[in-house]
């Protein structure tokens, strides 16, 4: 049974200076940024410069967005059509680039222990380096957003989007604990609750309205449907975030980060917590109408599982 379940809304306020000044003075373990599928290195630049601020030395794995094109020799692979991939030798090339950040980082931790934080696929992806290596050098990994869980298998119009790799990680690699020795904090984003696709085909598509010109029209557009004057207030984006859910955890109206449905992202045996109104990527996000877990006000949510 998972640990703890934690739901915190946000303080959108800016991160106090006297919080980074009073903290920079004290040095703790370093810590290594492991990016998601399709991030580089530069998306995690401001999040690296805030967990300095905080006094954590930090180490980002050096990633562009063409090497994630390597994937593609999987589909070269037989077992990327039988459902079956496992992450070697596709993935070589982003485990190359994890045990290198996490090289330098143990020289900046001068014999002691790190942290492995891991955006979206780089959480699992973790998980599949420390169970090769012998990781007593690391005390943390906390995921952000990571789709930990592979989907149920055998329901109609849902595919495995990682071919197997994710039936890999939940079937070899070890299971999550929290003690003092070793921590995994897996924390998920509440910020889109997914919807259905509706079955009426009296649903107009030509009739969709603005609430709002202000908000951004994915979050506020409606359906209204012919044969009944009270609008849908299920939204257009909700109906598409809704199908991404559903190819990760098998469910479409549950809540997420509007890529990783909430369920995926937490592990049994881990702390598990989950934040309201957070989005998955630092790719489209804002540290305002839309943060993501790096933004300043949303670290200060889970910084102290660095601290301690």
């Amino acid at each position: 049974m998972a640990l703890a379940l934690a739901f915190r809304p946000l303080n959108f306020k800016p991160q106090c200076s006297s919080t980074s000044s009073s903290s920079s003075s004290t040095n703790y373990r370093p810590a290594v940024i492991l990016p998601g599928l399709g991030n580089n290195t530069g998306d995690y630049k401001k999040l690296e410069l805030t967990l300095q601020e905080y006094g954590v030395p930090t180490v980002v794995a050096k990633v562009s967005r063409i090497d994630w094109l390597r994937n593609a020799a999987g589909l070269a692979d037989p077992n990327y059509w039988k459902g079956t991939l496992q992450p070697r030798p596709v993935l070589d090339w982003y485990l190359k680039r994890v045990d290198d950040a996490v090289q330098d980082a143990k020289e900046l931790a001068q014999g002691g222990t790190l942290s492995l934080i891991g955006h979206s696929a780089g959480g699992w992806l973790a998980r599949v380096y420390m169970e090769e290596i012998e990781f007593s050098h690391i005390s943390l990994l906390l995921t952000l957003g990571t789709p930990h869980l592979p989907p149920p298998r055998g329901l109609t119009g849902v595919i495995d989007q990682t071919r197997g790799l994710l039936y890999y990680v939940e079937q070899y690699c070890k299971k999550a604990v929290y003690t003092p020795e070793l921590k995994y904090v897996c924390i998920a984003g509440r910020y889109l609750q997914g919807a259905r696709i509706s079955s009426d085909s009296n649903l107009d598509v030509d009739s969709v309205v603005s609430i709002d010109d202000d908000q951004p029209i994915s979050d506020v557009a409606v359906v209204k449907n012919k044969t009944d004057s009270t609008s849908i207030s299920t939204t257009f984006r909700a109906r598409f975030v809704g199908q991404g859910y559903k190819q990760v955890c098998g469910q479409a109206d549950v809540w997420g980060d509007g890529v990783v449905p909430e369920v995926s992202a937490h592990l049994e045996g881990a702390l598990n917590i989950s934040l309201d109104g957070v989005y998955h990527s630092p790719v489209g996000s804002d540290d305002i109408s839309r943060p993501w877990y790096g933004s300043p006000a949303v670290v200060e949510q889970w910084i102290h599982h660095l601290l301690n």
